[in-house]
């Protein structure tokens, strides 16, 4: 593995350096790509390159979130498809843990921005958020994250922010917090107990 840091942010310059370098590379592990553009950059890669583009913001995240919970569903005697979870953050981590869920057979998943719950109702979305909106939510919930929350199984936290101790409190008995935005969780270990 050998990092290398680009000194530019515009998409298309990112596309044509990583092409230009990857020959001599068996795979490409991108790093701190912000949403939306990082699923462009990691698309187009993806479709000139012959070797693995993986994006590690959203991918690497997705997968430590999808093993942690099936662990913690095992390990509390239910199944994936019995839960209900409710995702702070619509970025890169955000949508790819979604996706990432709903393949898994998640019961249902909730994905929350700063504007509240992404549902099909909402008009301010995003290309990739209308995307998110067509495939979770099944309960068909608006509101803020604080409303999303009643009642959930999981409570994912990948996007900063303070959830007030109402909220996690107003989850569902034996509920899983996943609160992993750094340096500064959305929700402290003693509140979350």
């Amino acid at each position: 593995a050998v990092p290398i840091a680009l000194d530019c942010t515009d998409v298309d310059d990112i596309i044509e350096t990583v092409v230009r370098l990857a020959p001599s590379f068996g795979g490409v592990n991108l790093e701190d790509i912000s949403a939306p553009r990082c699923f462009e950059i990691e698309r187009r890669l993806q479709e000139r390159l012959d070797i693995p583009v993986f994006h590690d913001d959203q991918h690497g995240t997705a997968v430590v979130t999808l093993a942690a919970l099936r662990n913690a569903a095992r390990l509390s005697g239910r199944e994936i498809g019995q839960l209900r979870a409710v995702i702070s953050g619509a970025g890169a981590a955000g949508v790819a843990i979604a996706k990432m869920l709903v393949e898994a057979g998640i019961g249902d998943v909730a994905v929350a921005d700063r504007k509240g719950v992404v549902s099909a109702d909402r008009a301010d979305l995003t290309p990739v958020k209308r995307e998110v909106a067509g495939f979770t939510n099944k309960a068909g919930l608006t509101g803020s994250l604080e409303d999303a929350l009643a009642g959930a199984d999981v409570f994912i936290g990948v996007s900063g922010g303070t959830v007030p101790e109402k909220a996690v409190a107003s989850m569902a008995k034996g509920a899983f917090v996943f609160a992993m935005a750094n340096p500064n969780p959305e929700v402290h270990p003693d509140v979350a107990h």
